[in-house]
């Protein structure tokens, strides 16, 4: 939307950072993957939250989201993210029973985590990276910020105490943070009716890439992208986000006094103010954003059994509504969403929604100069880096790399680990990458 609908509307912003990483990921997918509707979930880890969000080809919108940090329903038409308080700077402490716990508290940007050297004490989960050798004192920020190794190791002294040594508590948090990010997931997908393993795990903010590989690898997700740029991606999607407006009105009655022809126009009916309404809003919109594409309508209804108190929102096709069909994609959603459909039930229509769009540009990435298999020119050297292997924890010799100089056509085995400014990238045993014509990463799990 413009800055002016923004003054106008500004319920319509809220949410917007997240959002703004899920079109990006998109964005970058569709040119990484070479698939103009990709199956992605993107996985954007920051400081204080983690935001998922499953795309069967694109993006999915919801009307019943919630300010999750404030407890407040939101009935905006919004993308559809789930967050969960698993960040970087999330605080790790044994909870009253004695087990090992990990956010939703944080330590904020100030003071931070320990190791960033501005007093905080309790141990976070980029603590716990920097002591598995995960982060380098030395490559943070490409260098600008020099990690406080002994600050983060002090910060997990009373947890290494009770768990059995400073790796052992540090991968304890990794782990715990995992888990909570793992459910997440599948909340989005398994929980409604997805298989992550038919995804591409598309990792972004500053921390997610530090932990993409394992939690694809407890999800059976066999591929994983790393944009080029993945602590602004968000930015990124604010630049490739369509022009929208929506529009939605209550049409409570039974879908079967629509069916036949005369049916089917009365539907049509239905629809037929708003149209004309969306039409002229996006158009003065995108003459005001100076945004040349012609504009474009999508309807769609929320539909539900008769005696239910949630709908699910099902797209109409272009060209003249069919309520059989209408009817027909209710009963499959309802199918996959909840395991079950009744087609001899009667079906409701209670909501009316149509969204006018103005697409935007695509992103027009800047190709790469391109470079043989052999990375050697990015290598940095290697330290031990802790895994599990076979169960046990134990340190790895890892090759250290500047992603930054890594070119299309560069290959590379785990244990790795990429730094670059905006985000770190851990590459683990049994997991090999590629980099794109656009300088993105590939990785997939070795057969």
């Amino acid at each position: 939307l413009t800055a002016a609908s923004a003054r106008r509307q500004a319920a319509r912003t809220v949410l917007s950072g997240p959002a703004g990483g899920a079109v990006g990921a998109l964005a970058v997918a569709r040119e990484a993957l070479g698939d103009a509707s990709p199956n992605i979930i993107t996985f954007d880890m920051g400081g204080t939250s983690t935001d998922v969000c499953l795309c069967p080809g694109q993006l999915p919108f919801t009307s019943e989201g919630e300010i999750a940090a404030l407890g407040l329903p939101l009935r905006l038409p919004i993308i559809d993210i789930h967050t969960v308080g698993a960040g970087g700077g999330s605080l790790a402490r044994l909870d009253l029973g004695g087990a090992l716990a990990v956010g939703p508290q944080s330590a904020g940007a100030d003071p931070g985590p320990a190791c960033y050297g501005r007093g905080g004490q309790a141990p976070t989960v980029t603590d716990a990276n920097l002591v598995l050798n995960r982060l380098h004192t030395q490559h943070f920020l490409s260098g600008q910020l020099r990690l406080d190794a002994p600050a983060a190791l002090a910060a997990l002294g009373p947890l290494a105490e009770r768990l059995g040594g400073a790796p052992a508590a540090a991968w304890g948090i990794v782990q715990v943070a995992n888990a909570a990010m793992e459910r997440a997931i599948r909340k989005i997908s398994v929980e409604r009716g997805f298989d992550p393993a038919g995804f591409t795990l598309v990792a972004f903010g500053g921390a997610g890439p530090l932990h993409a590989c394992e939690l694809a690898a407890r999800l059976a997700i066999p591929r994983v992208l790393v944009p080029r740029a993945p602590g602004v991606l968000s930015a990124l999607g604010m630049l490739a986000a369509d022009l929208l407006r929506d529009f939605s009105a209550t049409a409570l009655r039974p879908l079967a006094g629509l069916s036949g022809l005369s049916g089917a126009a009365d539907l049509a009916a239905l629809f037929a103010p708003w149209e004309a309404r969306a039409l002229a809003e996006i158009q003065a919109e995108a003459a005001a954003a100076g945004a040349a594409a012609p504009p474009r309508l999508e309807r769609s209804a929320d539909l539900r059994y008769v005696g239910q108190s949630f709908e699910i929102n099902v797209p109409l096709p272009p060209g003249p509504p069919d309520p059989a069909t209408l009817a027909a994609d209710f009963h499959a959603r309802h199918a996959q969403r909840y395991g079950h459909a009744h087609p001899a039930e009667p079906v409701e229509l209670v909501n009316l929604r149509l969204r006018a769009l103005v697409a935007a540009p695509p992103l027009a990435f800047e190709p790469l100069p391109a470079a043989g298999p052999d990375p050697a020119r990015a290598r940095l050297g290697q330290q031990p880096v802790y895994f599990e292997i076979n169960e046990e924890l134990a340190a790895l010799s890892a090759d250290l790399y500047d992603r930054e100089a890594l070119r299309p056509g560069h290959r590379l085995a785990g244990p790795a680990i990429l730094f670059q400014l905006d985000a770190t990238t851990v590459v683990p045993p049994g997991w090999q990458g590629q980099v794109d014509l656009f300088g993105h990463l590939l990785l997939t799990r070795a057969a």
